[in-house]
């Protein structure tokens, strides 16, 4: 994966009118009136605790302050990520903005703190008087700061820091259905995930294989490379991802963001009962969406230079898991 072509070069005729052919048996779309509540609620939440985080850090003083500012930025994003099928892309665009604005802004705070540790009053006491403007020495350390550069590792159901091992997980035979699910701290490891979860997380995988059933709402992915991801769900964001194929089926357009030498092609996977599977989940038709990725970070007209799709000679063959145990 360390020579990408780069999409323009990878949409050859060829390659388009599969896109258009799959474009045409796109499923309907539910009808506005059916999200319009449920997307303004949302909304309605997610400006409330925008402009929470906003007044916090207007107020920051201490590490303390950091720590719990980055907690509360990290759980505004992962609410995004939960709902953010439900979005518009316009709104969706607009979340994101504000989570990035909010991670500037958290940068810019934790900066203004960061020099007072190298002030001294020795030469110059302060009075009593006036120790209730006294700002004591602030030790950030990173712990603070990488809170918000990558995001917390969910607790929860999951699969953490194993190496050089296959995993499996059966969600039709376990409480976990329907739930959460974390993939966090993994290297060298061969992961089949089978059955229905609602979201999914992955944190800091180094040369993986993973093969997932369908996902009822988003899938998000921070910290990732060398690697081969086969998904399907109705939302995918992926961040900080590096020389990593992702073979998807997925209701909106997968986001990116700082990533680099990523590539896309369709889902392929199958194990017995995945077709039900996918048709339960919203997912039973392919929309080409795959191939239709947003860069984040990039908004130039021209083509993305992080991103590409694989040459169909180069697809996988579907792989069939329904022997894993």
């Amino acid at each position: 994966m360390d020579e990408h072509s780069t999409a323009a070069e990878s949409m050859n005729p060829k390659h388009q009118a599969l896109i258009d052919r799959l474009s045409t048996r796109r499923s309907a779309t539910t009808t506005s009136s059916d999200t319009a509540r449920p997307v303004a609620d949302f909304l309605s939440s997610f400006a409330s605790s925008k402009l929470s985080i906003e007044q916090s850090l207007s107020e920051s003083r201490s590490r303390a302050d950091l720590d719990h500012i980055a907690t509360s930025i990290s759980s505004l994003d992962q609410f995004l990520a939960h709902n953010s099928y439900l979005l518009p892309s316009y709104e969706l665009r607009s979340c994101l903005k504000s989570i990035s604005d909010l991670r500037s802004s958290f940068d810019s705070a934790s900066s203004s703190l960061l020099p007072r540790k190298k002030f001294s009053f020795r030469n110059k006491p302060q009075k009593k008087e006036e120790e209730p403007n006294y700002v004591p020495e602030i030790s950030v350390e990173p712990s603070a700061i990488d809170k918000i550069s990558s995001l917390s590792v969910r607790d929860g159901p999951g699969f953490r820091n194993e190496k050089d091992t296959t995993l499996v997980k059966d969600f039709r035979q376990c409480d976990v259905g329907q739930g959460e699910f974390t993939l966090s701290d993994l290297e060298n490891c061969r992961v089949y995930l089978k059955g229905t979860v609602r979201a999914l997380f992955f944190y800091r995988i180094r040369n993986c294989q993973v093969f997932t059933g369908p996902v009822l709402g988003s899938v998000l992915i921070e910290d990732v490379s060398d690697s081969l991801f086969v998904l399907a769900s109705h939302q995918i964001r992926i961040h900080h991802a590096k020389a990593t194929d992702f073979f998807l089926r997925v209701r909106s357009r997968p986001i990116i963001e700082d990533s680099n030498r990523v590539r896309f092609a369709p889902y392929r996977l199958t194990y017995e009962g995945i077709e039900d599977e996918l048709k339960e989940s919203g997912l039973g038709e392919e929309t080409g969406n795959w191939a239709n990725v947003d860069d984040f970070k990039w908004l130039r007209a021209v083509q993305s230079p992080n991103w590409s799709l694989i040459p169909e000679e180069e697809w996988l063959e579907i792989a069939d898991v329904s022997q894993c145990k």
